[in-house]
């Protein structure tokens, strides 16, 4: 029984079949999604290889990274073969690739359009469970200054401390100012209180020849701009 488990591990498959060799000697780019993840975890269990393993939980999420780097440890474990370690190694290796995709946005620093704030934003509040509240701030080239989370909040809301808002920006002399949350429900339509916290943001920066340039609802795959909108 023992040596039939044994054939399981990637050491043991012959050389074209070999995952990290497959990756060294046809680049990254050769590699499926499922033979990646089989890097991380290095084997299976008794009845299937890491690659068919890895088939079979990417399958559970219909073959979507992103949800699976929304499984639990607990979720991951419950997979014959998945153990804490491996479950670790797999959602850290995601949450790398999360933040990745972060700075990357990060990079192009200028804000241009509502779609530029989603590439910047999307990365990092898209896929929570929970509502935060972010503001960007912005230079008088548009260039982000700095990226700040609010307040964090369950699913029903958040708290937005409008003297904390003005107080950043004046420290980092900020001429402009991007508010963005996310929509935990997916549902993009602006409430009452979104509406009202954006008037009362943008009233007090006012005050201070500080302008809030939009305000962004941001969901996991799409998002809602009041200056799109004409809602500013």
């Amino acid at each position: 029984m023992q040596e039939k488990s044994s054939s399981f591990s990637i050491k043991n498959w012959s050389q074209d079949d070999q995952p990290r060799e497959k990756l060294l000697y046809k680049g990254k780019a050769a590699l499926s999604d499922a033979e990646l993840v089989a890097i991380l975890i290095g084997s299976g269990n008794r009845q299937e290889s890491a690659v068919d393993l890895c088939k079979r939980i990417l399958a559970n999420t219909d073959n979507n990274l992103s949800a699976l780097g929304k499984l639990s440890i607990k979720q991951l474990t419950e997979f014959k073969g998945i153990g804490e370690a491996k479950a670790i190694t797999i959602i850290a290796a995601l949450e790398l690739g999360r933040r990745r995709r972060g700075e990357e946005a990060l990079e192009k620093k200028k804000i241009t359009s509502s779609s530029s704030v989603f590439e910047l934003m999307q990365p990092v509040i898209g896929e929570l469970q929970h509502e935060e509240f972010w503001i960007i701030y912005l230079n008088n080239s548009n260039k982000v200054i700095r990226k700040n989370q609010l307040s964090k909040g369950g699913i029903t809301g958040t708290l937005v401390d409008v003297r904390l808002v003005l107080k950043n920006a004046l420290e980092v002399g900020a001429v402009g100012l991007i508010l963005v949350h996310n929509h935990p429900s997916g549902g993009l339509k602006p409430s009452e209180a979104d509406k009202q916290i954006t008037q009362k943001l943008k009233t007090a920066a006012q005050s201070l020849d500080i302008k809030v340039l939009d305000h962004l609802i941001i969901t996991e795959k799409a998002y809602f701009s009041f200056a799109d909108e004409s809602l500013l």
